[in-house]
């Protein structure tokens, strides 16, 4: 193997692996505030919302709210997710709810 490759991959590892590391390592030895602790709580359900929103909302780059397949079938996917709190079934359900949705769309 090429040595520049080896460095290469090496400083890529390094360079996706501290970042990770070094917080663990350091938040470890440290008693973080409550207030804290409730905050990161929410940083699973932002971080989803941001990467779901643009999909949902935004199909070929332009809002659309109305005659949205995307959003028709996530909102009962959502519905399901809130009262079941199951994974498996929130997924069987948007994929179920998204053929109809789609099969509605192009034979309606």
């Amino acid at each position: 193997m090429d040595r520049q490759i080896l460095i290469i991959i090496l400083g890529t590892a390094l360079v996706t692996y501290l970042p990770r590391m070094l917080p663990l390592v350091v938040l470890s030895r440290v008693r973080l505030p409550e207030l804290f602790l409730r905050w990161l709580g929410y940083v699973p359900a932002a971080v989803l919302a941001a990467l779901l929103a643009p999909g949902l909302l935004l199909p070929g780059g332009r809002l659309a709210v109305t005659g949205n397949p995307y959003l028709l079938a996530a909102i009962p996917t959502w519905v399901v997710a809130l009262k079941t709190r199951s994974m498996a079934l929130t997924i069987l359900t948007g994929m179920v709810t998204m053929v109809l949705v789609q099969r509605w769309v192009i034979t309606g």
